[in-house]
C-alpha cells in the first residue's frame, strides 16, 4: 500500500491470535504497521481517522475474526454540553494548574504512572514498567505529540496526559493520575478538560481510542455524550438502543 502523504510502500502485518484483554473468552488479532521517522504525523492523522491507534511506533487496529466488539470512538466536542456531575469535576480540580510539554519522560511522571499502575492495575500487562519502558511509552514514535501535566497550587504533580495532536484535535492515548484522592475523579476530569480545550480552540473532536460494549473497563467512554463510533460507513452518532441502554453503573474509571 502506498500512502498518499508518502512516497514509501508501507507494509502491514498481521498478530498471532491471544487471548482479548476486554472481553473474556475471544481472542484478539491486530493489523498493524510501524511509523518510520520521515512519515511525519500525517500518515497518524490518517490511519487514526480510519480506526487505527498509535501505541510507541506502532499503528495497529483490531482484526478478530468473527468479533468486531472494538469500536474507535470520539467526542464531537461542538455539540458537548457539561451536565452538572461535569461541572462539579472541573470545579473540584479548578486549583489545577495545566501545561503542555513535549514528549520527554521524566522521573517526576514515572514515579506518578507506578503509584496509579499498583493501585488500579496491579495485575495489568503495565504492572512492574521500568522507567526505560515509561521513556519508550512516551518518546518512541512520538507524532505532534505533548503530555499534559496537572499540578496543585503545590506544585505537585497529580495527573498528565500523552497525547497526540491530530488535524482536528487530540488523540487521547493515555492517562494517569493520583489514585490517593479518588473524590477528584482525575480521569474523568482529563477528559473533560480536553473537551473545554477543543471547544476554546475551535477543535471538532476528542479522540478516545477504543470503545468496547460489553467491557467494564472501557465502557466510561459511552457516558460523554454525544458520542461518535466508527463504523463500515464512516463515522457516526452512537445510539444506546444499539448496543443495549447503559447506565451510570455501568461507568467504572474515575
Amino acid at each position: 500500500m502506498t500512502h498518499p502523504f508518502t512516497t514509501r510502500q508501507i507494509p502491514f502485518y498481521l498478530t498471532a491470535a491471544g487471548p482479548c484483554p476486554y472481553l473474556p473468552g475471544r481472542l484478539e488479532r491486530k493489523l498493524f504497521t510501524r511509523l518510520e521517522p520521515g512519515d511525519g504525523p500525517a500518515l497518524n492523522d490518517a490511519l487514526t481517522h480510519a480506526g487505527f491507534r498509535r501505541s510507541q511506533a506502532v499503528l495497529y487496529r483490531p482484526a478478530c475474526e468473527g468479533c468486531d466488539a472494538c469500536r474507535s470512538a470520539r467526542i464531537p466536542v461542538q455539540d458537548y454540553v457539561f451536565t452538572r456531575n461535569n461541572r462539579r469535576v472541573l470545579k473540584a480540580n479548578a486549583d489545577l494548574v495545566r501545561e503542555e510539554l513535549p514528549a520527554h519522560a521524566t522521573m517526576e511522571q514515572f514515579q506518578l504512572l507506578s503509584r496509579y499502575l499498583d493501585a488500579r492495575h496491579g495485575d495489568g500487562d503495565m504492572a512492574g514498567m521500568s522507567f526505560a519502558d515509561y521513556a519508550m511509552m512516551v518518546e518512541d514514535g512520538a507524532q505532534r505529540t505533548d503530555i499534559i501535566e496537572y499540578r496543585d497550587e503545590a506544585g505537585i504533580l497529580r495527573a498528565a496526559a500523552l497525547i497526540d495532536r491530530l488535524r482536528d484535535g487530540p488523540s487521547l492515548l493515555y492517562s494517569f493520575f493520583d489514585p490517593e484522592q479518588p473524590q477528584r475523579s482525575f480521569g474523568k476530569f482529563v477528559i473533560l478538560d480536553a473537551i473545554r480545550w477543543c471547544q476554546n480552540e475551535e477543535l471538532p473532536f476528542v479522540y478516545l481510542g477504543y470503545w468496547v460494549p460489553g467491557s467494564a473497563k472501557m465502557s466510561y467512554k459511552s457516558r460523554y455524550r454525544p458520542l461518535e463510533i466508527l463504523t463500515a460507513s464512516g463515522w457516526r452518532r452512537f445510539e444506546d438502543t444499539e448496543y443495549g441502554r447503559q447506565t451510570e453503573m455501568d461507568f467504572g474509571e474515575d
